[in-house]
């Protein structure tokens, strides 16, 4: 898929999130998935990337919630994506996966498989070096790296409450996660 085919379907996928605020739209395996969004969701987004980015140097930029085409079925909009200062200040609509170090999603309650499994997949086979899963609903976090043709080979499975040390291929990171929200329904 070239950039100009993504910005054609991120076009199209913008009029759906015109008409449903509230919602976040991705193609998740050829199919257009809507994913309400909560005040939680917002607000380990914030924090997350408060954390990151004040500990990155200053070559990475961040992305949260643009269009990242994988193939004609998938084009995810990452919570939040680290890829190179000088890419994100294009101001691009759509940016190719292979810019992407690091990406982070924050569950919600009808992005569960997608952000546990199909993305899992979908971002190891690419080579995104690591992947955060902040999980208000479990109280936790998943820290993915080492990606694979089938997924991540290492994985950890973090409770909120402590810090969750991150080391990349630009920088060590230290996320803090006693102040993450957590949905009132979580055990």
């Amino acid at each position: 898929m070239t950039i100009s085919e993504s910005d054609r379907l991120h076009s199209q996928l913008s009029r759906f999130e015109d008409m449903f605020p509230g919602y976040r739209t991705e193609i998740v395996e050829g199919a257009i998935v809507m994913s309400p969004v909560k005040p939680h969701h917002a607000q380990t987004i914030r924090r997350v990337w408060n954390a990151l980015e004040s500990q990155a140097s200053q070559e990475w930029g961040f992305i949260s919630d643009v269009a990242v085409p994988f193939d004609a079925d998938n084009e995810f909009c990452p919570d939040l994506a680290v890829i190179p200062k000088a890419e994100e200040r294009k101001n691009l609509s759509a940016y190719p996966p292979d810019l992407v170090e690091l990406a982070v999603e924050v569950v919600s309650p009808s992005s569960v498989r997608n952000d546990y499994e199909v993305k899992d997949r979908a971002y190891a086979r690419r080579g995104i070096a690591h992947y955060l899963i902040f999980d208000p609903y479990k109280a936790h976090c998943v820290t993915l790296w080492n990606p694979g043709p089938d997924g991540y080979r290492g994985r950890d499975v973090i409770p909120y409450g402590g810090e969750i040390v991150v080391e990349t291929g630009i920088g060590k990171f230290t996320i803090g996660t006693a102040d993450l929200p957590v949905d009132p329904s979580a055990t």
